[in-house]
């Protein structure tokens, strides 16, 4: 599948993702795909993706033509997900099928977002995270999420810390590789409360 990481740390935050796209037992190296970028760009939103190789051109395109989309919070990230959902199913024949227990239709993406807001998760069902310092998506999650952990007090950079997460991903996971591609966002300041 992938690892995608996302760290937030003082004023700043990245994003980052491996480069291979798996078909089976078949491997898409960044040597060999044009495109292995899994990040997609919505004004100051930088969105990760995992799950279908399809994902990538569908958000592309779903993103460059959709208007006032707006990803500046857990409650509006949602709201957002749950419009393009129709979006989805009519214009790009989205298959909301997954088993036959669960509670929603589903929209097979699991992404990770940052912006100047925040560090996000979205999952299938919309489920919607906000993140205070890490977190990772995807089959070498598992590996970045302990590297990341293991250093993040440690490193000041926030690029250092998403580097050293989908580095343990592509490491470890066999359906992950390198090169990665990192991207750092500066973030709002937090509102400060008064005592």
């Amino acid at each position: 599948m992938t690892t995608l990481v996302v760290v937030r740390k003082g004023n700043m935050a990245a994003i980052a993702a491996d480069s291979l796209t798996t078909f089976g037992d078949t491997r898409l190296s960044d040597s060999f795909d044009a495109s292995s970028d899994k990040m997609v760009r919505y004004g100051d939103n930088v969105i990760a993706l995992c799950g279908s190789a399809a994902h990538q051109l569908v958000y592309e395109n779903l993103l460059s033509t959709a208007k006032d989309l707006n990803f500046n919070s857990k409650s509006e990230i949602f709201e957002t997900f749950r419009k393009l959902h129709s979006i989805l199913k009519d214009q790009h024949f989205l298959n909301p099928k997954e088993e036959d227990e669960d509670a929603y239709e589903s929209t097979h993406i699991t992404a990770l977002i940052a912006n100047p807001t925040g560090i996000y998760g979205i999952y299938s069902m919309r489920e919607v995270f906000e993140f205070k310092r890490f977190w990772a998506a995807g089959s070498g999650r598992e590996y970045a999420l302990g590297a990341m952990n293991a250093l993040y007090d440690q490193l000041d950079s926030t690029e250092a810390i998403a580097r050293v997460g989908v580095e343990a991903g592509a490491t470890f996971d066999k359906n992950s590789s390198l090169p990665l591609q990192v991207v750092t966002v500066a973030m709002n300041p937090r509102p400060t409360v008064a005592s």
